[in-house]
């Protein structure tokens, strides 16, 4: 043994014993299987690399090549650009020439990697102005382009997916419409039933539970439904209505397409106020986002024109009209229009119409302007204007300005002071179609409630009076004349006008009582019926306008709650009572695509196909007895079956009744050997001591 001597810390002497020194070194024939990466994982994280430090950087290229003098207003420009759609800016670089010119791109760095990569997600494509569109990347992406290989392959073919068809409702023989019933199934969940408006009763297509969270809306076109869930919203469609695409945006509240269905925009509550969102509907990507203060004022506050290339919105003192795909400012600016309150676009045109409120010796006005141009093609002068109401008709021919009045007057001509007695009313009829767009007016002293134009057609109603005792007066526009008071319906019982969607047909409809009058504006203005359904809000026409649905929803009323279907004629055909029903939605179609000569061939030759019509409708009927006749005579057979099964095994049994019965044969009423005994016995007595 070896020895080694050591001395303590108290310097006394003492020998330790220690054995041979072990030996370290691996065998020869060893082999290390295990990696650094295994061993030392944590430390080699830590490990500079190459990117270190320009993770966070992003690359702007296409910026304005500028000299000396202009180089710190473009960096005004784009610092408070990039600033503004991200985080906080921890340096900028802008290479330079030999003559202290720019060279056309930037370096940008930020705080983190995450706000460079949102950076490179908003700003990529951003239009500076018509010759400048910056092309934004990141600094650590340029080394993955240097790599890509010289040699191309063909890339690997991908299965082939089937797609949903999403337009099958519209390849229906008998062309019925589908509708959905949504209805609450749990507390938090409610449950969407959708149909068919089959003859003589509608066809269950599908039902499903906990299908949303508070209720559903249908696309302009009929496509899609979407739903809504804690996490965002949902489209489906197709035939067995199938998830098409999902929207993260939490606890949204408002959903609206755009007219041609390319786009939707979703706005729900944040921190500190809403958040607005517009996404892709097909790619489900998200194309830019605005943050308001409060509640939008309405849910129309992006307004999309009618072919999904702008959407537009009131900004302070004018309007912002934004183009799609790249939801960026058209022209980069603001349209400015000092006091403007309200604008509406036209459903056939790219033409805005919008009002500007009466300032102290400046007029109220009504504007049309052409949008992407920006040229005024009709201006309206308007004095003593308390409110205005644009109201397009459905073709584009025409535009209502609804004008509230006041009516004033004068003591005396020395004295300056006016003084305002009351309210009139206006309607300024813009016709869109002719030379100059030529006004008409049309002036009403009664208290209005109501104005709808007619979807197909040039008439428009107005109910004005009181709610019990109102007026309806219909008018009708012609090129190049007056407007025409066609008729004034007195004494109505009517708050709201529902047209039917091929219009003659129209419901003047007192929601708050419940009552409804079905009335035809082709024939001398017919009331055809007068109907109530008892506390129903809400009025559906169908498409064609063969149908109407009118409901009581439990978000208004706990008790008597459902639907009822009408014809167009006011005859009721079924009641529907559900349990906490919500709502009731008919599917919309496209568009038809016969021309409205077309369209008016066939209304003048319906009578030719009333007969085939009718034959058909009949076949059906007698069909569904068939059906039900053989229905009914089926059970009836089975009733049989089964009680003759029951027959046989009660004869089966008897023997075992009669040994319990002492071999008495009690099937046998007449049987002379049974005697009828009656017992009579006490069941209870009771005393009662009364003091």
């Amino acid at each position: 043994m070896a020895k080694k001597k050591s001395e303590d810390s108290a310097g006394d002497g003492e020998e330790h014993e220690f054995g041979e020194e072990p030996n370290f070194d691996d065998p020869p024939d060893y082999v290390d299987d295990i990696t650094e990466e295994e061993l030392l994982g944590d430390l080699l994280k830590q490990k500079p690399c190459e990117t270190d430090g320009v993770e966070n950087v992003v690359v702007v290229d296409n910026i304005p090549i500028v000299e000396p003098s202009r180089l710190e207003k473009l960096k005004s420009v784009i610092e408070k650009l990039f600033s503004n759609f991200g985080g906080e800016i921890v340096s900028v670089f802008y290479p330079l020439d030999d003559d202290g010119n720019t060279k056309g791109y930037v370096f940008i760095e930020y705080k983190n990697s995450a706000i460079a990569e949102e950076i490179v997600k908003t700003l990529n494509n951003y239009r500076l102005d018509k010759n400048h569109t910056f092309a934004v990347n990141l600094f650590t992406d340029f080394q993955k382009y240097e790599n890509i290989p010289e040699k191309w392959e063909v890339p690997t073919p991908q299965p082939y997916r089937i797609q949903n068809d999403l337009y099958n409702f519209l390849t229906e023989p008998e062309a019925f419409d589908q509708f959905c019933v949504a209805c609450e199934s749990t507390q938090n969940s409610v449950q969407v039933q959708f149909w068919q408006n089959t003859l003589p009763e509608p066809t269950e297509l599908e039902t499903r539970d906990q299908f949303t969270d508070t209720y559903v809306k249908w696309s302009p076109m009929g496509t899609y439904i979407v739903t809504f869930h804690i996490q965002g919203v949902a489209i489906w469609g197709g035939v067995k209505f199938n998830k098409i695409n999902k929207f993260p945006h939490p606890a949204t509240q408002i959903v609206e397409f755009s007219p041609c269905e390319n786009y939707l925009m979703t706005c729900g509550p944040t921190q500190t106020g809403y958040k607005i969102v517009f996404w892709d509907i097909r790619s489900g990507q998200e194309k830019r986002s605005f943050i308001t203060e409060g509640m939008p004022s309405n849910t129309s506050m992006f307004r999309w024109s009618h072919d999904d290339k702008y959407v537009a919105r009131i900004a302070d003192d004018g309007i912002c009209v934004y183009e799609t795909p790249s939801f960026y400012l058209l022209d980069m600016k603001t349209i400015k229009i000092p006091g403007i309150k309200d604008f509406s676009w036209s459903p056939t045109d790219n033409v805005i119409a919008y009002w500007v409120a009466e300032e102290t010796e400046v007029p109220a006005r009504v504007t049309l302007k052409e949008i992407p141009k920006g040229r005024e093609i009709r201006t309206k002068n308007l004095f003593n204007v308390a409110d205005c109401k644009i109201h397009w008709q459905q073709s584009g021919d025409y535009l209502c300005v609804k004008v509230d009045r006041f009516s004033k007057s004068k003591k005396d001509k020395k004295d300056a002071d006016v003084k305002f007695l009351g309210m009139f009313y206006n309607f300024e009829i813009f016709h869109m179609r002719e030379k100059d767009i030529p006004v008409d007016n049309v002036e009403i002293k009664d208290s209005i409630l109501a104005f709808s134009w007619e979807p197909v057609g040039s008439k428009f109603a107005i109910i004005h009076g009181e709610s019990n005792m109102a007026n309806v007066s219909f008018y009708e526009v012609k090129t190049g004349q007056k407007i025409n008071l066609m008729t004034s319906l007195t004494k109505k019982s009517c708050t709201h006008l529902f047209w039917s969607p091929r219009g003659q047909f129209i419901v003047l409809a007192n929601l708050t009582m419940g009552t409804f009058e079905f009335v035809d504006t082709n024939n001398d203005f017919l009331v055809m019926s007068s109907a109530d359904h008892f506390r129903a809000s809400e009025v559906e026409w169908d498409p064609t306008g063969r149908y109407v649905v009118t409901g009581v929803s439990s978000w208004k009323a706990k008790e008597e709650t459902g639907y009822y279907l009408w014809t167009f004629q006011g005859r009721i055909l079924k009641k529907f009572p559900l349990k906490s029903f919500l709502q009731f939605l008919w599917r919309p179609r496209l568009p038809s695509l016969l021309t409205e000569a077309q369209q008016k061939e066939i209304k003048k030759n319906l009578k030719k196909y009333y007969s085939q019509f009718e034959t058909k409708d009949r076949m059906r009927v007698s069909r569904a007895s068939k059906e039900l006749l053989e229905k009914r005579q089926l059970l009836r057979e089975q009733f049989l079956e089964y009680r003759k099964k029951r027959i046989a095994e009660w004869e089966e049994q008897k023997s075992r009744r009669m040994q319990l019965r002492n071999n008495m044969d009690t099937d046998d009423i007449g049987n002379e050997e049974m005697e009828e005994e009656i017992v009579e016995f006490l069941v209870k007595e009771e005393q009662v001591v009364h003091e």
